[in-house]
C-alpha cells in the first residue's frame, strides 16, 4: 500500500489506541487460568491476533467482540505448532509457556521474525531442562520435554521479552523457581508484566532486577481485564502536535508501567506545551529545542523522537542504539537512510544517535515493512516542505490497524 501523506496541522482528539503489549501478556496469562477471562478495550493488532491463535491452539476458547473479547482456557493441547506472525514479545513469551507441555512444542513465524536471533530464548530453555531444535539459532523452534530445572542465571542483555515469558511459565511450573539476571535491559516491560502477573494472582519477587523469584504451582484467577491505551502509538501523535498544531488523546494512562510513557519527558526536555488531566492528554505546537535522551530501556520511542528530533533546533542525542539491530529493521541505519531521502542528517557516536535539527524535505521513502518506520515518516510529514510518500505502508497492521484513520482525524491530510 502506497500512502502520500500531505503537510498539514494537527487539531483534534482521538482515543487512544490499546497496547498490543499488554494485550498478548493478558491473552497469554488468561489461556493459563482457571476460569473464563472477560478482557475490555482489547487490541486486534496483528501481533495481537498471533497471541489469539496461539492460545486457540492452547485449547482455549475464544470469543471476539470490537469492545470485548472472552477467553476460556482449555483442558486439551489442539496443535503443537505455534505461529508469531511477526510478534517478537509472542515468541519469546510463548516458547517457555511452551515447557508446561509433556508435547513436542514448534514456535515458527513469518517475515523479519525468522532472522531475529533467539541465543538467550535457547540457552533459558535449555536451562530449564528442555531440549531444543532451532534453526542455526532462529526459528523455528521446537521445544521438547517439561520444565525440570528451576535456576536460571541469565544476560539478558538483548531485552527483557524473554523474561516475561519466565515469569508467567514458571508461576505455573511444578516448583518454585529463581531466576538470576544481569544487564536486563527494557525494565519497565517487566514492572508491565509483574503487575499483569500478579493480578492473575502469581508471586513474584523482583530484587533490584536482578534477582527474581517464582513461586510455582499456582492458580490463575481474574475475572476482568482491561487493556490501557498504547503509549507507543500515541508517541507519534503527541510528537505530531509538539511540531504541527495540537492533539488531545483520551483513555491514556499517565501512570501508566509502559516504558514509552517516556515520551512525555522528551517532550518536555524540547518545550513542547503538554497539559494532563486525569487519562486525558494534550500537546501543542512550540518552539522546540534539541535534547539528549536515554532511549535503552524505551527502544520504541527510537522512530516518533527521531521525528522530534529533526523539528527541534539544534542537534539531539538518542541514547541506546545497541538496542535497534534486531527490530522489524536494523532501526538505526532505517532511520538513517530514511531521513536522509529527506534531507535529515543522523549519525552514529557510539551507543548514541546524532540528529541535526533541520526541517524535513518532501520525498519517497520506504518502511522497511517497519510498522515504526511508516508511522514515523508520516508523522516526519506533518511539517516537511513537501509531500512524503511511503511506500509499503500497510505494514501499520502489526500494531496499530487505525493509525492513519485516527491520523485522519486529528487532521492530517492522507492520499491512498
Amino acid at each position: 500500500m502506497k500512502i502520500i501523506v500531505k503537510p498539514s496541522e494537527f487539531s483534534g482528539e482521538i482515543w487512544a489506541n490499546p497496547s498490543k503489549s499488554i494485550m498478548q501478556r493478558a491473552v497469554a496469562l488468561s489461556a493459563l487460568s482457571g476460569g473464563e477471562v472477560f478482557i475490555s478495550n482489547p487490541d486486534y493488532s496483528a501481533d495481537s491476533l498471533a497471541s489469539i491463535g496461539i492460545i486457540e491452539n492452547m485449547g482455549a476458547t475464544v470469543t471476539k467482540d470490537d469492545d470485548f473479547i472472552v477467553i476460556t482456557p482449555g483442558t486439551e493441547l489442539k496443535n503443537t505448532v505455534w505461529d508469531v506472525g511477526e510478534a517478537g514479545l509472542s515468541a519469546r513469551m510463548f516458547a517457555p509457556i511452551a515447557g508446561l507441555y509433556e508435547e513436542d512444542i514448534t514456535i515458527t513465524g513469518k517475515g523479519s521474525i525468522l532472522k531475529r536471533p533467539m541465543n538467550s530464548v535457547i540457552e533459558a530453555l535449555e536451562q530449564l531442562g528442555l531440549e531444543v531444535e532451532h534453526n542455526n539459532f532462529c526459528l523455528p523452534l521446537k521445544v521438547k520435554g517439561k520444565i525440570n530445572n528451576y535456576n536460571l542465571d541469565l544476560d539478558l542483555s538483548s531485552g527483557s521479552q524473554l523474561l516475561t515469558g519466565l515469569l508467567i511459565a514458571l508461576s505455573k511450573a511444578d516448583k518454585d523457581s529463581d531466576i538470576r539476571v544481569k544487564n536486563l535491559k527494557s525494565k519497565p516491560y517487566i514492572d508491565l508484566t509483574i503487575c499483569a502477573a500478579q493480578g492473575f494472582g502469581a508471586e513474584i519477587i523482583n530484587e533490584d532486577y536482578k534477582h527474581f523469584s517464582i513461586k510455582g504451582n499456582r492458580d490463575f484467577k481474574r475475572k476482568k481485564f482491561n487493556i490501557e491505551g498504547d503509549w507507543s502509538g500515541v508517541a507519534f501523535h503527541l510528537v505530531g502536535a509538539a511540531i504541527s498544531g495540537k492533539a488531545t488523546i483520551t483513555g491514556i494512562n499517565p501512570r501508566s508501567k509502559q516504558a514509552d510513557r517516556a515520551v512525555l519527558d522528551v517532550l518536555e526536555q524540547a518545550g513542547a506545551k503538554i497539559k494532563i488531566k486525569h487519562n486525558k492528554i494534550s500537546v501543542a505546537r512550540a518552539e522546540l529545542k534539541a535534547f539528549e535522551f536515554d532511549a535503552t530501556d524505551c527502544p520504541d520511542l527510537f522512530p516518533p523522537v527521531a521525528v522530534l528530533a529533526a523539528y527541534c533546533k539544534g542537534t539531539s542525542k538518542i541514547k541506546g542504539i545497541s538496542r535497534l539491530k534486531h527490530k522489524e529493521s536494523n532501526r538505526f541505519l532505517t532511520l538513517q537512510e530514511e531521513f536522509g531521502k529527506l534531507g535529515v542528517k543522523i549519525t552514529a557516536e557510539g551507543d548514541y544517535m546524532v540528529i541535526e535539527g533541520k526541517i524535513p524535505s518532501g520525498g519517497l521513502v520506504f518502511s522497511h515493512n517497519d510498522h515504526r518506520i511508516a508511522m514515523a515518516m508520516a508523522t516526519a510529514g506533518l511539517r516537511a516542505t513537501g509531500d512524503i510518500e511511503i511506500q509499503d505502508a500497510e505494514c501499520i497492521n502489526k500494531s496499530y490497524p487505525d493509525y492513519f484513520l485516527d491520523y485522519e482525524i486529528l487532521g492530517g491530510l492522507v492520499i491512498e
